[in-house]
């Protein structure tokens, strides 16, 4: 048996990739961070390789940046000549975040939306039932109903009626419409602690998994601080926290609007957020207050997770905090909902939202 073998560290030997490679996942999280701002990234980048020494002789930062450019992933094409991410790094950004957080979970967690239920879909069960109209061909054994008509008819006059015909039952895949909230309330960067970025990875790796496993759902990113905007995907690298309370119901009430117009049975809203509700939109004002839990705040964000209980779209709070106080609020948010919610720190964010996306497959479909 061979045992441990050690070696001399080469801090040039980039472990079978090629510089541009290893620098390029260094980037695009410095972008992350950064919150698109690729100017800053590359300064930061030149200065992690003034102190650990990054790169080497025959291959420095210029020669990276001049990489970025020729390979499109950066353009500065503006009139002040200033660095922009192209799509294709928008896109590189999303896979990393999916290849970082989707390679933590389970083997089995990969798949498309099983249910309980027969129907159409991919996978064969071991069901079996008579021809029904609506049936599709697929969905017909034809050596099984062949033999049936053998046996019904006889082999000198075989003819092959309806009544012949036996279906194979199908597994039936379902679709499922989500709507990702991300609180973008001042409390997210507060304390030196870097909370939005985590929360943008997880929004980012969860769309790409979406496209790439389940491209038939729906997903809407919802941004909410003093007020509720709808982001798209390609905003997320460039989303930032800003000097805002957080008005948990204003992000409820649009996500809510987006299922109403969803025509799918399978809705859920997946609430990403670190504080408590602390601001309302009442007409043009708000009414903010930011010491303790406000029961008029509290109460009107309870009433929506009432109103979502009654239209069956589960809430599934992530918590990015442990304060007892704010985790017995999202306790008594969650029970009136009937939804879930976990309490998580920012390194085990991912799984938990992947991990719970792809267990909420199996539902009911009405």
């Amino acid at each position: 048996m061979i045992g441990i073998r050690f070696s001399q560290f080469d801090p040039n030997d980039f472990g079978g990739k090629s510089p541009f490679d290893s620098l390029l996942k260094l980037f695009l999280q410095l972008v992350n961070i950064t919150s698109g701002d690729v100017s800053q990234a590359l300064s930061i980048l030149s200065e992690l390789d003034r102190k650990y020494n990054l790169t080497s002789d025959g291959y420095g930062v210029g020669d990276f940046i001049q990489d970025l450019k020729d390979r499109n992933y950066i353009s500065d094409e503006n009139r002040d000549g200033s660095f922009n991410l192209t799509k294709k790094s928008e896109q590189s950004i999303r896979k990393e975040s999916l290849e970082e957080i989707f390679g933590k979970l389970k083997r089995s967690g990969a798949g498309n939306h099983p249910t309980n239920f027969a129907g159409q879909g991919d996978e064969f069960t071991s069901d079996r039932r008579e021809y029904i109209f609506g049936d599709t061909l697929d969905q017909v054994d034809l050596t099984s109903s062949i033999k049936n008509a053998q046996i019904n008819h006889g082999i000198d006059d075989f003819r092959l009626t309806e009544n012949d015909l036996e279906i194979q039952e199908k597994d039936l895949k379902t679709i499922t419409s989500t709507v990702l909230l991300i609180d973008i309330s001042h409390s997210m960067i507060l304390y030196g602690e870097d909370r939005i970025t985590p929360a943008k990875k997880v929004a980012m790796a969860l769309a790409e998994l979406i496209t790439q496993k389940y491209p038939k759902d729906t997903l809407d990113i919802i941004a909410f601080g003093n007020d509720a905007f709808p982001i798209e995907v390609k905003d997320l690298p460039y989303l930032q926290v800003g000097p805002y309370h957080t008005n948990t119901v204003a992000g409820l009430q649009m996500a809510m609007e987006i299922l109403k117009r969803r025509k799918t049975h399978n809705k859920q809203i997946f609430m990403i957020t670190d504080g408590k509700p602390t601001c309302l939109k009442i007409g043009i004002k708000y009414y903010k207050n930011s010491f303790g839990l406000d029961r008029k705040i509290v109460n009107k964000t309870l009433d929506q997770a009432a109103i979502a209980r009654r239209r069956n779209i589960p809430i599934t709070t992530f918590m990015i905090a442990n304060d007892p106080y704010l985790q017995r609020f999202v306790q008594e948010f969650t029970e009136v909902n009937n939804g879930r919610a976990f309490y998580s720190d920012l390194n085990g964010l991912g799984q938990y939202v992947f991990e719970d996306f792809i267990k909420n497959r199996r539902k009911r479909v009405r």
